[in-house]
């Protein structure tokens, strides 16, 4: 593996958060403390609680998730289309470095920002609802392989999208609706049981889910089924990345 090329890309990844702090980081902690202040504070004071637990608390996994999808989703879907944009990338694609050197920097620098933004939004929940994670351990496995997972779909979105309209059109339409509509703010068991099993067929609910037990023990599915569910959208998205690769879509154009 060249990690000269692997460590330069990375490195310049990271640096360009640090340039765009506000809008990397800042915004969406602030955007999510609302989240706590209005669900948490205004409606969870006249919600009860769910399955033993303060609605205030049960929701940070999800809000979590949200922020996790949609700024792995952003961070390496506009990493990967500027480039394109610009046209350097045809520069990156002949230098002697390979194709999955290229996927493990944009993704690992993508999947980082992540890791960090969702942490930080943890600790900032800590300030608003008392927290305990049950299991810590499968808590950062849930934290990683989400954030690496949607960090590959939004590098297939930067190399798919023409525009920059269109790096938004799966975030905005498509993985915000799925997110707010997979037990992100309530339990799927609360709801009838026909759109119990519609609601199974969004994948967020697993991640969800999965996540919410590493917390609280509570799980709307089996954590086996989260965590197979999790590793199956993992290996889809590295086979539509591979494939990417090996045709050149929107890429030896």
């Amino acid at each position: 593996m060249n990690l000269h090329a692997v460590r330069a890309i990375y490195g310049f990844e990271m640096a360009r958060t640090g340039r765009t702090l506000m809008q990397s980081v800042i915004s969406p902690v602030i955007s999510t403390s609302l989240y706590f202040v209005v669900f948490g504070a205004a409606i969870g004071s006249r919600i009860p609680q769910v399955g033993g637990i303060s609605y205030g608390a049960f929701i940070v996994p999800g809000l979590i998730m949200l922020s996790l999808l949609t700024q792995s989703i952003s961070n390496a879907s506009f990493a990967v289309f500027f480039p394109k944009f610009t046209g350097t990338i045809y520069e990156l694609l002949s230098a002697p470095i390979s194709y999955s050197e290229i996927v493990f920097s944009y993704v690992g620098a993508a999947a980082t920002k992540s890791i960090v933004l969702g942490l930080i939004i943890l600790a900032t929940a800590g300030l608003f609802v008392p927290l305990h994670i049950e299991h810590p351990f499968w808590m950062m496995l849930f934290l990683v392989l989400t954030s690496v997972t949607f960090s590959l779909v939004g590098f297939i979105i930067g190399i798919w999208a023409d525009g920059f309209e269109r790096l938004q059109v799966v975030p905005l339409l498509i993985i915000t609706p799925l997110t707010f509509l997979g037990g992100s703010f309530y339990s799927i068991d609360m709801l009838p049981l026909f759109w119990q099993t519609v609601a199974l067929f969004n994948p967020v609910v697993y991640l969800v889910s999965g996540f919410r037990w590493s917390f609280y023990g509570l799980a709307d599915v089996g954590v086996g089924v989260s965590l197979a569910m999790t590793v199956a959208f993992l290996a889809i998205s590295l086979a539509i990345v591979a494939w990417i690769f090996r045709t050149g879509y929107r890429l030896k154009v």
